[in-house]
């Protein structure tokens, strides 16, 4: 009897201990959800760690990392120094993959993809183009017979990387962008219905005839949605995929802490509106009540996102992060420490 008590005793032990898989949290960014539902699924399969993470935008992922309610934020623009003063401690980011915003629409009756500007979606999001078959748009298309349909904008409603994304490339390409709205994770508005992360923008764009709303590549594919070519820095009208978003890092010179805007590159094979796409997260991972475990689950978790990882970005349409960007994030993993301790 007592060989068969601990028998079932060891079995239940053996039951407990394979369901307690370590658990990390992270919040932030829509713009890379896709990506990061398929790296940490195959994460868990390989490490049994659960990580839960919650798409709710850029702007509220650097808010609950500062709060130190998650143990990452994600973000698609890093942030600034003076956004970082409320942190308690030190933070430090890290690139994980290069995404693309394009300009996304419905419009019926139009199954080619349309030429933009930077200057043309800049005053489309002033309010100054207000139809689809306005000259500006025309004269970019000659070709296209457009319809005399009111244009709907959509744009977020929430504090979004992706929009500070868009805006700072707007704020490059258009000095009256630049002065009346400039860029941010949240901007006043000129025009425009808000939607909730991508995926509400990619749906007031997927139901609404004549809209046209920014979106992240991913997805404007995963719904259908036809998206116009962007006039890049050396004049080339240039569709976004995986190579061209990889080529507006090309030649850009990343500081140690990552931190740097590639949008308006001046590759001339390069999708203008690109990305690095970011997490953020302490360098002293001693606070409240976390264990050095959780320290070295997280540090672990990071390697393997810019190692190993990278393999999932181009099958979703992000691009890899290129050598010396990979060899960077490396550093600041490495830095990580457990009450100054080096893990």
């Amino acid at each position: 009897m007592k060989k068969i008590l601990n028998l079932g005793l060891g079995l239940m032990l053996l039951t407990v201990s394979a369901a307690s898989a370590a658990t990390i949290t992270g919040a932030g960014s829509s713009f890379v959800y896709p990506l990061y539902t398929k790296m940490f699924a195959e994460y868990k399969k390989d490490h049994n760690v659960d990580v839960n993470y919650q798409s709710v935008g850029s702007g509220a992922g650097q808010q609950q990392i500062i709060a130190r309610t998650v143990d990452f934020g994600a973000s698609d623009n890093p942030m600034s120094d003076e956004a970082m003063k409320p942190a308690p401690g030190k933070l430090l980011q890290i690139p994980t993959a290069i995404g693309a915003v394009v300009p996304a629409y419905n419009l019926p009756g139009v199954s080619t993809k349309l030429n933009f500007t930077g200057k043309l979606l800049a005053d489309i999001y002033l309010g100054k183009v207000k139809l689809w078959n306005d000259a500006a748009i025309k004269k970019l298309n000659p070709d296209v017979t457009l319809p005399g349909l009111p244009i709907t904008v959509a744009r977020r409603s929430d504090g979004s990387g992706t929009t500070a994304v868009f805006t700072d490339y707007l704020s490059k390409v258009s000095s009256e962008w630049k002065s009346k709205v400039g860029s941010a994770n949240s901007v006043q508005w000129p025009v425009g219905v808000g939607g909730k992360g991508n995926d509400g923008v990619a749906g007031i764009v997927k139901s609404t005839p004549g809209a046209i709303g920014y979106v992240e590549l991913t997805y404007a594919k995963q719904n259908n949605l036809l998206f116009g070519a962007v006039q890049n820095r050396a004049g080339k009208f240039i569709v976004a995929d995986n190579g061209p978003a990889a080529n507006a890092a090309q030649g850009v010179v990343i500081p140690a802490d990552t931190r740097v805007s590639i949008t308006n590159s001046a590759n001339p094979a390069a999708y203008p509106i690109s990305s690095f796409t970011y997490v953020i997260f302490y360098q002293d991972q001693k606070y409240a009540n976390r264990s050095q475990a959780d320290a070295k689950e997280l540090k672990d978790l990071l390697n393997w996102m810019v190692t190993t990882g990278q393999q999932y970005n181009e099958p979703l349409d992000y691009a890899k992060l290129p050598s010396s960007v990979v060899n960077k994030a490396k550093a600041l993993i490495n830095s990580i420490n457990y009450g100054g301790a080096k893990l």
